[in-house]
């Protein structure tokens, strides 16, 4: 299937967000479209699928001029869209979800289970997917999640299909998985549309990239014809100094201490500490407990048994409200879930935890609390028209800003980060590290946990590595590698020189 889509312009209200973007799709092959985070490539291929209507422009597909009315039709058609923020009905189950609405049935009229199961579990095994059909989808991990709705598209027969940052929640295991049935579907001429601001995935998987920027188009080159400097350039405007910030951490007390830490079932004997002015680096590969670990101590998860010290003094945390008390802050893996009210404006959003702040005698100060506002947006570089803008309407990597900026807010003495650039592009992966910097440099400890090897290894100056719900191993910075950290993630043997 060959896609071409022409001078696409679309504007919600006042804001312009396509101004007469250009890309073509070829048979069988990787395109890779990348932008800064509200360049508008989301919302090109919500035009193509016909979940928004473009405003001026043509589509054609194999030559002829087309438009989808919505994304069912696209499907149906050999259009498949993996979005970034995942569509799963929580309630049902695995299998449930994958066959949604889509459900075979036998001669009697009866959904056929046995037939569903069975190419559920041809599909997983494509993928080396190891989830019980019968589980909840909301009790699976935003992995396992992101790999349920791979799947469901893969099931579609699809000829192109759209992957907006599928690997933000895999581990280096399943993005190499993913990869490979990647290079399987274009051998069978499936294109791909790939999304994402992860540049070694790019080099690695596309054949061609189309870079946009601020709602329009820079350029579209062969993947050997470019480079990663290049790419950034067009991008964001500008040259991109070095990846990873430099740092410089001086680490002072203990903030943070677990002694002992466990939860049945789901991680065990898990102690460390993080000082003021560090960051801590988590790896391992997903269900590893890392996730689970922080969500514990943030009082997210229920009972746990073993200690917590914050600066020395033996806590019980039992809830969130009492882990901000104690200068606590978590930003979830899941900023729709957990994150944001996407329905809030971004002023209340930003402003939820310090509310307290400001209003000290049970009236809030308005005009703090915007100035409070206004400042954090202007120093996160969030793309809004307003602080009154709805968090919804925002683009996913602007979401993400406005996490972090609510937690950065409360003045945390402990800040966790579980993926904190996911679904960000490049330019603002760099503000946030940036900014990590300038807490630690006013004593902020921070845990960052992150499926990216590249930033564990570029801005942590320790790294925790577990393993099946163990804490297997600390690196220092100095001594870190990917291999040594992915051999205690998975139990082999490190080779010797």
């Amino acid at each position: 299937m060959q896609i071409s889509m022409r001078d696409i312009h679309k504007a919600f209200g006042a804001n312009k967000v396509l101004e007469g973007v250009n890309i073509d799709i070829q048979d069988a092959e990787v395109h890779a479209l990348m932008g800064e985070n509200g360049a508008g490539k989301s919302t090109l291929m919500n035009i193509l699928t016909g979940l928004h209507k473009k405003d001026q422009g043509t589509i054609e597909i194999d030559g002829k001029e087309r438009v989808f009315d919505n994304p069912k039709e696209a499907e149906e058609n050999g259009v498949a869209f993996i979005h970034q923020e995942l569509n799963i009905w929580p309630e049902l189950t695995v299998l449930e979800n994958l066959f949604i609405n889509k459900e075979p049935v036998t001669s009697f009229g009866l959904i056929h289970t046995k037939k569903m199961k069975a190419i559920a579990n041809e599909q997983f095994k494509k993928l080396a997917i190891s989830i019980p059909l019968q589980q909840e989808a909301g009790k699976c991990s935003v992995g396992q999640q992101q790999m349920i709705e791979i799947a469901k598209a893969l099931m579609t027969d699809a000829k192109v299909i759209i992957m907006d940052e599928p690997t933000a929640a895999l581990t280096e295991r399943e993005i190499q998985t993913l990869f490979q049935v990647i290079r399987s579907l274009k051998k069978s001429g499936v294109s791909i549309v790939y999304i994402s601001h992860r540049m070694e995935e790019i080099f690695t998987i596309c054949d061609r990239i189309t870079v946009m920027r601020d709602g329009k188009t820079v350029d579209t080159k062969p993947i050997p014809d470019t480079s990663f400097d290049e790419v950034v350039r067009k991008m964001v405007g500008r040259e991109l100094t070095d990846r990873f910030p430099e740092r410089a951490p001086k680490p002072g007390e203990t903030m943070l201490e677990v002694k002992g830490l466990a939860r049945k079932g789901i991680f065990q004997n898990v102690s460390f500490k993080v000082r003021s002015g560090e960051i801590v680096g988590v790896s391992g590969l997903m269900g590893a407990g890392r996730t689970e670990v922080m969500r514990t101590i943030f009082g997210l998860d229920g009972k746990y048994t073993g200690d917590i010290y914050i600066k020395g003094q033996k806590v019980v945390i039992k809830n969130p409200s009492q882990a901000v008390q104690l200068g606590l802050g978590f930003i979830t893996e899941d900023r729709k879930e957990e994150g944001l009210v996407l329905d809030f404006s971004l002023k209340d959003n930003i402003a939820l935890p310090s509310l307290y702040s400001f209003a000290p005698k049970g009236l809030i100060n308005e005009k703090s609390e915007q100035d409070f506002v206004e400042l954090l947006i202007k120093r996160l570089t969030i793309k809004t028209e307003s602080a009154k803008t709805s968090a919804k309407n925002l683009s996913g990597g602007n979401q993400q800003k406005v996490v972090i900026a609510k937690w950065i807010g409360i003045g945390p003495k402990v800040l966790i980060l579980d993926e904190p650039t996911r679904g960000v592009d490049v330019g603002a992966k760099r503000e946030i590290y940036q900014l990590m910097n300038e807490l630690t440099d006013r004593g902020v400890a921070i845990i960052m946990v992150s499926s990216e090897l590249p930033e564990v290894l570029g801005m942590s100056d320790r790294i925790l590595v577990f393993r099946e719900g163990q804490l297997t191993g600390e690196v220092s910075k100095e001594e870190a590698t990917q291999e040594k950290i992915m051999t205690l993630a998975t139990g082999g043997q490190e080779n010797e020189e």
